[in-house]
């Protein structure tokens, strides 16, 4: 289960789609063993009542409304049959501190919720009498409501606002809104009509078409760039280019007439009308302005050299982005992966919320001894298990995200040592998911594990940063920051790696431990078009996102064009925008897998194939155009430097035969 391997360490054979066996099978085990306990979790919440009591509700005296509850030791009016009183009554509706989590009322399980507006006590005496549902604690005798002095305590604070029960809840909510102005004030004040934020509120409820649509249009957008990119990012590519080096030949010009200007300017009059402060003043300035431009110099100069090196490995990304382009032609299910993954999510993060509500309302029941309303806490060793359920959380998110990375590697390895194109599997993508769920999820629960060991850290980290705002030292501050920073650059470090190791597994079916290693020393050897593909590649695929935005923003723009009041079209707008962006993300996340997973494909192609009959290239016709002109190029500069050695030679064999010539 460690990462160390094997003491002997035997050469590498890349083997693709060959001898697939199952890898990492202690990891595959203890993940299994983890989601039993989560599991566990969820069936200890359900048979010590906690499920039922947030979904069924329960009363301030722990009795689960609906059912026939048990006494409870020391705690008050526990133990009553509530089956025939489904509904939970709050005396005060208003006094529920939602920011706090605390219920500030007394809640009781009752037949039926008012319907109508309860004025006095006798009208809720006669709601008592006629439909048999008690509005005050149990303990008090209904037909003697209006004359009991417990009656301001222990009925329901008067006008009693009519309610309705929750669809699934079974909570008595009040049919005027209003009563939760106080908890509305947190986040809106709503004036009157014409307040700004109910106007934001009013526009996207009238524009919810438009929304819908334009979410639709980012959508269609993001499957159409995936399709296109390939097409357009040499134009994009090159674009960045020559944008960047202009930038960087404008900016270090500026800098240096910048500093002449300053020194023409500083001339001996005017150095004459300064003090002693102001001359050092204008000296540092001038040294300051020279130091930029400087830098400025020397970082143009090593872009330009850069540049004129890395030309080649620009070349390789673009090429590497057609590819991607053709893989989604010969793959489109591809395109179902970023929906696959968020329903999945979706799916689980709705099972952990309820858990977790479970877990709110499971355990032992305590009595507040001065509001007398009874909360169940998990106490002693049951406490850990909310933190092992968050820590659920971010492990089993991790490895939905890396069987995604690991299908998506897989389908693309097929694509790629598939020599003849027109010969793939009939379904490729679902070959990968098989083979994954058969073979690799215990490689993608140790790659995940990993993760999750860096990310607890950090939030930890993050958690106690945003606890001691305004309390803590500056140097406290910043040595917090540091860490939380160091931990995000390991994280991320570590998810590129994990992305590499998974498409080693699929390549050649070894543990997470040796692929991560082989991927590493592939990634190693070619460290310059690592560089060169992410930084350029990156950009590109953020210039799409950035064009799916604007464009979708655009389209916003003309069809709210009809609503005059351009407050209204705030909301709309940034709803529209933040879907967008997610949906681009979401897409162009899995185009870059695509083409992280050809570049190692690509990469160890080279390596162990050279062309030849015996060791024929498994790459696409475009890769295989780019080896061949990187050769010829190879084969000329050889050619330029042997020609310059020959050159080289001769001149020194006549400048040795000189002498001997002129003694003849």
């Amino acid at each position: 289960m460690g990462c160390c391997g094997s003491s002997e360490r035997t050469k590498r054979e890349w083997r693709p789609l060959e001898e697939r066996s199952c890898t990492d099978l202690p990891w595959f085990l203890l993940f299994t063993l983890f989601c039993v306990g989560m599991g566990s979790i969820c069936g200890f919440t359900i048979v010590t009542g906690g499920a039922a009591r947030l979904i069924f509700g329960y009363d301030s005296y722990g009795n689960t409304c609906g059912q026939r509850n048990e006494q409870m030791e020391g705690i008050r009016l526990s133990g009553l049959d509530h089956t025939d009183r489904k509904f939970v009554f709050f005396l005060d509706p208003c006094n529920i501190d939602i920011v706090q989590r605390k219920i500030r009322s007394i809640a009781l399980c009752v037949a039926l919720c008012p319907s109508q507006e309860l004025k006095t006590y006798h009208d809720v005496q006669s709601f008592a009498m006629v439909n048999g549902s008690e509005l005050c604690s149990y303990e008090l005798a209904p037909h003697k409501y209006p004359g009991l002095p417990e009656r301001f305590s222990k009925c329901p604070k008067l006008p009693v606002p009519p309610s309705k029960p929750l669809p699934i809840f079974n909570r008595c909510t009040p049919l005027d809104v209003s009563c939760y102005t106080k908890f509305a004030e947190a986040v809106l004040t709503f004036v009157g009509d014409d307040s700004f934020p109910h106007r934001m509120i009013a526009g996207v409820a009238a524009s919810k078409e438009v929304i819908i649509g334009l979410c639709v249009l980012a959508l269609v957008l993001s499957l159409i760039l995936m399709l296109v990119i390939r097409f357009i990012s040499a134009v994009l590519v090159w674009i960045l280019t020559f944008l960047l080096v202009l930038g960087s030949l404008a900016g270090t010009s500026i800098l240096w007439w910048l500093y002449i200007d300053h020194r023409l300017n500083g001339n001996s009059t005017t150095i004459k009308q300064m003090n002693e402060e102001e001359v050092e003043s204008n000296k540092e300035s001038s040294q300051t302005l020279l130091v930029y431009a400087a830098a400025a110099t020397i970082f143009t100069i090593i872009l330009l050299l850069l540049m004129l090196f890395m030309r080649k490995r620009v070349a390789l990304t673009i090429t590497l982005f057609h590819v991607a382009g053709k893989v989604f032609v010969h793959l489109p299910l591809l395109v179902l992966q970023p929906f696959l993954t968020f329903l999945v999510l979706l799916i689980f993060w709705i099972y952990w919320i309820l858990v977790l509500l479970f877990l709110g309302t499971t355990g032992e029941p305590v009595q507040n001894p001065d509001t007398g309303i009874t909360e169940f806490r998990l106490i002693g060793p049951l406490q850990y298990l909310t933190w092992f359920h968050a820590v659920g959380l971010i492990w089993i998110t991790e490895f939905i995200l890396a069987c995604q990375h690991m299908t998506v590697a897989g389908a693309v390895v097929t694509y790629y040592f598939t020599r003849d194109k027109n010969r793939l599997p009939v379904t490729p993508i679902f070959s990968s998911i098989l083979r994954l769920m058969r073979y690799h999820l215990g490689t993608v629960a140790k790659g995940s594990f990993i993760i999750t060991v860096v990310k607890i850290p950090r939030l930890i980290l993050m958690h106690i940063h945003n606890q001691l705002r305004g309390k803590e030292n500056a140097c406290a501050r910043c040595l917090l920051k540091a860490c939380i920073c160091c931990l995000w650059c390991l994280e991320k470090c570590l998810n590129y790696l994990n992305q590499n190791a998974y498409a080693a597994t699929a390549i050649n079916s070894t543990g997470f431990c040796s692929s991560a290693r082989d991927a590493f020393v592939i990634l190693v050897e070619n460290a310059l078009r690592v560089a060169t593909i992410n930084a350029i590649g990156d950009f590109v695929l953020f210039l799409g996102k950035i064009l799916i935005v604007t464009s979708t923003a655009f389209a916003g723009v003309l069809l709210l064009n009809y609503q005059r009041d351009y407050a209204e079209w705030l909301l709309p707008l940034v709803i529209v925008c933040l879907f967008s962006f997610l949906v681009a993300h979401c897409f162009l996340s899995v185009f870059e897998i695509v083409v992280d997973v050809l570049f190692l494909c690509f990469a160890i192609d080279t390596k162990y194939n050279d062309g030849s009959p015996e060791k024929e290239f498994f790459m696409d016709k475009a890769l295989m155009e780019f080896v061949q002109s990187s050769r010829r190029l190879e084969r000329a500069v050889e050619r330029g430097r042997s020609r310059v050695k020959e050159t080289g030679s001769e001149v020194a064999e006549m400048k040795s035969m000189a002498p001997g010539t002129s003694s003849a």
